[in-house]
């Protein structure tokens, strides 16, 4: 391990049991703690260095992170009040402000978080899932949209089994019951329901790690239901995953290895590949599934954040594929470094290439302290409507938060050491090849120098490097934006459409397109 490599473990501070409505997802809140205590261990066998800190909100991370001189974040933040949204955008934070994070990107988080979203993704890749419906949040279920009964209903974005209970599952002959089941997960979360095919038959648990460049499926894990009573629902519910004294927490034991016939086992281990694929996983996750009647197998769900203290499931597949946990904590720090190292090389790669002769200047990558000095140069350009500032300053702050892995990649222009050119561009969505440059704006004092030509050459040289064959441009008819069109017919840009009144009444929308080498 390189002698630079420290860690930081940042986990989510248990939120005040207060702030829950009910007791749902308390006990799983708490249990971050425990990660963070083995996870400590582990890192202490290691010999790195490492600090734990919580946050309560996404908001605390950049001033945590910017008193802190560790590059690698382990990432054990599970929940942030409730914000369903929030917790997946917490590694594009720290990588935004040049941290390197363990675990799934954003963009796996925002897939696996979103069951219904995961649940079209694998379906496309070719992944086996239940049938299933969604039913927004007040909206009644409709009988002619449910999938083949019985029928399984959860939150479409919630963890660790919340707003799983008994009824959850819902037989043929109580098809009464799901509107309001529906009802109470709309109450208690404040997210649509999703209705699924029930897969009656065994639950299977896949654990895969990715060591160094070979991606390990740990042995397969089973939930044993056997000491169920008939008639009881054979599900891994809330009480079955945090309340020690429930009769379902004491009689779910996992067997692990699952005892499975090979050409079985074979087939799950191929879904949960592809499922892991489709995701763009990248360190560790743990895929769901049931098998029916005829032993074939239906993904549920991935958790890209599983829990991984040492009595939860992912620990218990580490100790029966031998791998101690150290060894794992230490493939995935190594992993977080591995990024973190290739980040640097990208961007004194980036620096070099686009150094400008005649002064201290050059274009990189917008960091966080740009951020001001950007909108103050677009306002005093006096172009740009205060409601036209907004959605910059919207395009801005998720280029910021998303960092280069996100859809707008910002770059900013710099003379002795200020902030005087802005540069944002994108790939067109549902399209092949084609690239929007979004936004392009210099310091009105220092216009007529050079500024946009090199952020313009600049963006269609990386749009080229990353598969762009065509950069468009969308721009306004009014006459304040002569010259701003002009700028662009001088590059090769060329007008392709225009859309009369588009932006207002005698306010064009002038849309040019350039070609470029491949």
């Amino acid at each position: 391990m390189d002698p630079l490599v420290s860690v930081l473990i940042l986990y989510n501070e248990p939120q005040p049991a207060v702030d829950y409505a009910s007791r749902v997802g308390l006990e799983s809140d708490e249990s971050v703690l425990d990660e963070v205590h083995v996870v400590g261990e582990a890192l202490d066998k290691l010999g790195i260095p490492w600090r734990s800190a919580g946050i309560l909100v996404l908001k605390d991370i950049p001033s945590l992170l910017n008193g802190s001189p560790e590059p690698i974040v382990f990432n054990l933040v599970e929940g942030l009040g409730g914000d369903v949204h929030a917790v997946n955008s917490v590694p594009a934070v720290c990588e935004a402000m040049g941290r390197s994070c363990t675990g799934e990107s954003s963009a796996c988080f925002e897939f696996t978080h979103n069951k219904w979203l995961c649940k079209h993704l694998l379906r496309a890749y070719g992944v086996v899932v239940p049938s299933g419906c969604i039913v927004p949040v007040g909206v009644e279920p409709d009988p002619a949209r449910l999938p083949p009964g019985p029928w399984f209903i959860k939150p479409v974005q919630a963890d660790a089994s919340e707003g799983i209970e008994p009824s959850s599952m819902v037989a043929l002959s109580a098809t009464a019951s799901i509107p309001e089941v529906v009802r109470k997960i709309h109450t208690m979360f404040q997210v649509p329901a999703l209705i699924e095919q029930y897969i009656d038959g065994r639950e299977i648990n896949v654990s895969i790690l990715r060591e160094g460049g070979s991606v390990r499926i740990m042995p397969l894990a089973e939930i044993d239901f056997g000491a169920f009573p008939a008639g009881q629902p054979r599900i891994v519910d809330y009480s079955a995953k945090w309340l020690k004294d429930s009769f379902q927490y004491q009689n779910t034991p996992r067997k692990v290895p699952a005892d499975l016939p090979p050409a079985v086992a074979d087939r799950i281990r191929e879904q949960a590949l592809m499922a892991w694929q489709a995701v763009e996983a990248r360190d560790y996750a743990r895929v769901d599934m049931r098998l029916n009647a005829d032993l074939e197998p239906f993904v549920l769900e991935i958790n890209a954040n599983p829990d991984i203290s040492l009595d939860a499931g992912f620990a218990a597949a580490l100790k029966a594929g031998r791998i101690p946990y150290e060894r794992f904590v230490k493939a995935v720090v190594e992993n977080a470094w591995s990024r973190f190292e290739l980040r640097k090389k990208h961007v004194r790669r980036s620096r070099r290439r686009t150094r400008t002769a005649g002064g201290p200047e050059d274009i990189r990558w917008t960091v966080n302290e740009d951020r001001d000095a950007i909108l103050k140069l677009i306002t005093d350009t006096n172009v740009f409507r205060p409601d036209e500032i907004v959605i910059a300053e919207e395009v801005l702050d998720d280029a910021l938060v998303r960092g280069e892995n996100g859809h707008y990649q910002s770059y900013t222009f710099m003379r002795d050491n200020r902030p005087v050119g802005w540069v944002c561009f994108g790939p067109t969505p549902c399209t092949v090849g084609t690239f929007d440059v979004y936004w392009l704006a210099t310091d009105p004092a220092f216009q007529g120098k050079g500024i946009g030509k090199a952020l313009m050459a600049h963006a269609e040289r990386l749009i080229t490097e990353r598969g762009g064959r065509l950069s468009v441009v969308e721009t306004a008819g009014r006459a304040v934006y002569t010259p701003t069109r002009t700028f662009y017919e001088r590059r090769g840009y060329r007008q392709a459409a225009r859309v009369p009144d588009f932006y207002g009444v005698g306010d064009d929308k002038v849309i040019y397109t350039k070609p470029l080498p491949a």
